[in-house]
């Protein structure tokens, strides 16, 4: 969803201004759906561009100044930058750099067909000296040294870690020795007791290595756990610590896969980094021994080293490309699977079966040319590295028989060589893998480092109140609010209410004109754009977070169950909950019958891994929560909406006694549960166009009257 405002953060990079990607999603108005063209567009008009959104045609595109940001695929943007011979050179958020030929660009680029002629959209940037004026942002995020301090948290650990490393090194480096005394001690002097002397020690030093490599796993599992849950637990606590108006423009699958990211970085800081410094001091040591042996064989291995190492990276670009495409296609094929299962009713009723087969199959033919071109190039990468290692190998062993005939080298010392090349192969090998590591750790360390770049709901450097005013009147002035997304309508315009304390204050109106976003508002999910709120002569933003929404019992209409014992979801936020409080709730919500015909009762566990429950039922254990937490606040958005006629007047009978000294805000479609409200505010578009009790309304013959007639039947 970032991709609108990473391509704009590309852009001013190659005009040498460098911008936090958290600004840029602010200024281009982000959401769940991510940005749209009109956002990216203000968005660079604010950091000084000049900004022309246009349809174009591909010989108009050739022409544009690059680089310019495309539409892509109807659902993406990516930033073109090169036109070559019908070689189009994208920068995609997703996957890096990457070429597309003429055919495949258009296919993924042409939206629109306009007389004839087939267009797609672009974004033109051209830089203003506005652009060079601005002050870039620093880059002060987390860095390897804020990793690294996971790590020395366990120093001893680490230590031990280094020490079982040592002598395995030593216990490795022992062997090539061994092997030689045997070949040209004890096979040439036909001693075999020496023979047995030496494979003892070799036993010996085998059972060792392997005591050593047991112990070292041990530890490193002991590492590698406390560390993931650090740093699992510091996101949690950052996550936890973010305002509402985050989730809101965050998918849930983008922050699980932040929380997997974690899982990236322990495994590199515990996996791959500690396993390649072992591997390093072996090739260290080895190679010294090998250049000890013989100094031509010593150059022969680090020459094909390199040249190893640079025909696995040549292929790197090239891999990562497929391997996006390989994706690409498979998650088409698996969403085509599904629409192919979940919707075979449409499929039947439609007489649609070989339509929907054939593109089906059509993807079969564009996965079996991927696995061709997939499979090519891993022949030509495999035949490479097989004809570099064994060449190398050849060479060695050819050397080293020459030196053996020639007398510089004993037999003994020959299979030592051929020991230690086979000991030093494998570390060049882990430490290709440890580069791809370590990049795939630096992405990951970035995305984590957005978490904590973003502001705390309540700052520490900032002091809040942890105690309400005597007078608890919440009173909104001239109030506007506007949902991020570019060209979006505002939701409120300049709305003045008064909610007194200790009444009940309803608030009713049509689908979408503003209701819930005033709940959400006194709840403090968002920050309003103009206006402000206070809680008597207080403003709201003085009253700390956590003590505010301890004061209030809330029922959304998207409230959530948790996977636990009705109990539980009573009582979230206590440990052990109070007996008397949560009879008295289960009273007032109407769910004793419920929990009654439960063999388990209030130990019933509901929720996603529970027994299922009706909406009805759901809203009732809701509303039990919002009593059971004795509140000074109530706000009830659609709280009884799914219940029937009689749960319902039974509900609210049972709120009345409740509601008494307390101060109500209740949002409802269904008016009859805010007739008896002191006062009845009526929204339309944002707007408040009536507002008095139940009686005076009706009596205007207004907005108010026309919502209620059918439902309170009061004629025409």
């Amino acid at each position: 969803m970032d991709c609108g405002p990473t391509c704009l953060r590309m852009v001013a990079k190659h005009y040498g201004k460098n911008f936090s990607l958290q600004r840029l999603r602010d200024i281009s108005g982000i959401n769940k759906e991510g940005v749209s063209l009109l956002g990216i567009s203000e968005a660079a008009e604010k950091i000084g561009f000049r900004t022309m959104g246009t349809k174009v045609t591909l010989t108009q595109l050739q022409e544009l100044d690059l680089p310019a940001i495309l539409h892509w695929n109807q659902n993406h943007f990516v930033i073109l930058y090169k036109v070559k011979r019908s070689t189009y050179y994208l920068a995609d958020p997703s996957k890096g750099l990457i070429e597309y030929k003429e055919a495949e660009f258009l296919q993924k680029w042409l939206s629109v067909h306009n007389n004839g002629h087939s267009q797609g959209i672009a974004l033109i940037l051209s830089p203003t000296p506005e652009l060079y004026a601005q002050e870039g942002d620093k880059e002060n995020g987390l860095n390897w040294s804020y990793l690294l301090r996971y790590l020395f948290q366990y120093k001893q650990l680490v230590i031990q870690l280094f020490v079982g490393l040592g002598v395995g090194s030593l216990l490795q480096l022992i062997v090539p020795f061994l092997t030689q005394s045997v070949v040209d001690i004890g096979i040439n002097t036909r001693n075999l007791n020496f023979i047995y002397i030496i494979l003892i020690a070799q036993t010996m030093l085998f059972l060792g290595r392997i005591s050593v490599d047991f112990i070292r796993s041990w530890i490193l599992l002991h590492i590698s756990t406390r560390i993931n849950i650090s740093i699992l637990t510091d996101f949690l606590i950052k996550l936890m610590k973010l305002p509402m108006s985050f989730f809101d423009t965050k998918m849930t699958g983008d922050i699980m896969q932040r929380m997997n990211d974690q899982k990236r970085i322990e495994s590199f800081l515990t996996g791959s980094t500690l396993s390649t410094i072992f591997s390093l001091f072996n090739l260290v040591i080895f190679t010294g021994v090998l250049a000890y042996y013989n100094i031509n064989i010593f150059f022969i291995f680090l020459v094909s080293s390199v040249l190893y190492t640079l025909w696995v990276i040549a292929f790197l670009k090239k891999r990562r490309t497929l391997d996006h495409k390989r994706f690409d296609l498979s998650s088409k094929n698996q969403s085509s699977i599904v629409q192919l299962i979940g919707g075979m009713q449409e499929i039947k009723l439609n007489n649609c079966e070989q339509q929907k087969r054939w593109e089906w199959e059509h993807l079969q033919a564009g996965l079996f040319k991927f696995s061709v071109r997939s499979l090519s190039l891993g022949q030509i990468q495999q035949a490479g590295t097989f004809f570099i290692n064994e060449g190398k190998n050849i060479l060695i062993t050819f050397l080293v028989a020459k030196a053996v005939i020639d007398g510089q080298l004993t037999l003994g010392g020959m299979m030592a060589i051929q020991y230690i090349v086979g000991q030093v192969n494998s570390p060049v090998e882990q430490l290709l893998g440890f580069i791809q590591q370590s990049q795939d750790a630096k992405i990951s360390l970035e995305r984590l480092n957005e978490i904590h770049q973003m502001d705390d709901e309540e700052p520490t450097d900032r002091t809040f109140l942890n105690e309400l005013p005597n007078n608890k009147s919440i009173s909104i002035n001239n109030l506007s609010f506007t949902y991020p997304g570019a060209g979006n309508e505002p939701v409120l315009k300049n709305i003045d209410i008064h909610i007194p304390e200790g009444k009940t204050t309803a608030i009713v109106g049509m689908s979408g004109s503003g209701k819930t976003t005033i709940l959400k508002l006194l709840l403090r999910f968002y920050i309003p754009q103009k206006g402000d709120i206070k809680v008597g002569a207080t403003s709201i933003d003085q009253i700390s977070y956590k003590h505010w929404r301890g004061k209030c019992g809330i029922v959304m209409q998207d409230g959530f169950i948790f996977s636990d014992t009705i109990a539980k979801n009573i009582a979230v936020a206590d440990e052990y909950p109070d007996t008397l409080k949560l009879q008295h709730a289960i009273k007032m919500a109407n769910i004793d019958d419920l929990i009654d015909s439960l063999p388990l009762g209030l130990n019933t566990k509901i929720g996603a891994e529970g027994n299922g429950i009706s909406q009805g039922q759901k809203q009732r254990i809701l509303i039990a929560r919002a009593v059971y937490k004795d509140p000074t606040y109530i706000f009830f958005d659609e709280a009884t909406n799914a219940l029937d006629a009689k749960n319902e007047s039974i509900i609210m009978q049972n709120l009345e006694d409740f509601f008494k000294g307390k101060t109500v805000v209740v949002v409802a479609h269904r008016l009859s549960t805010v007739k008896n409200a002191d006062n009845i505010i009526v929204l339309d578009k944002g707007l408040i166009i009536e507002q008095g009790n139940h009686q005076q309304l009706t009596q205007q013959r207004g907005e108010y009257y026309h919502l209620v007639k059918n439902q309170l039947e009061l004629g025409t």
